[in-house]
């Protein structure tokens, strides 16, 4: 990577301890933004909302609440940052806020070690979905 000065995007795909970014980079500015189209259009429960929001606070993040590229460039510029570093994900959201940010400003994706190797890709929406393809090959070994 030829940046010099970037900031963190960190999402929800990842939003722990192991993102390779955060490991990677670790005396960087990072940033979690709460997507407000998410979260208004209620495709999130409050749960959800409050299991990510514990999950960010255990980070060495800024948290922020709007629109996620809008959030993620202007936190950018506030830090002189010349590109964008986060982890690769699946979620077509996603893919389309990092498409937006990397219009603006270089957007490296780092791929993070995966929790489990699925024969197919997963289904995304419904965790519990997730788990009950998840769940058979996680207990394989046991």
């Amino acid at each position: 990577m030829d940046s010099r000065k970037p900031i963190l995007w960190v999402h929800e795909e990842a939003l722990g301890p192991a993102n390779p970014a955060l490991q990677d980079y670790p005396n960087t500015p990072g940033l979690f933004v709460f997507d407000d189209a998410w979260i208004q259009d209620q495709s999130i429960s409050r749960k959800r909302i409050g299991f990510l929001y514990e999950s960010a606070l255990s980070l060495p993040l800024t948290l922020r609440r709007g629109d996620v590229a809008h959030e993620v460039l202007r936190f950018a510029q506030r830090h002189g940052a010349d590109a964008v570093v986060t982890s690769t994900m699946v979620d077509p959201r996603l893919q389309r806020i990092a498409a937006a940010i990397d219009r603006e400003l270089p957007l490296w994706m780092l791929d993070p070690d995966p929790f489990v190797n699925l024969p197919k890709p997963p289904r995304l929406g419904r965790f519990s979905r997730y788990w009950r393809e998840a769940e058979t090959v996680v207990w394989k070994g046991f």
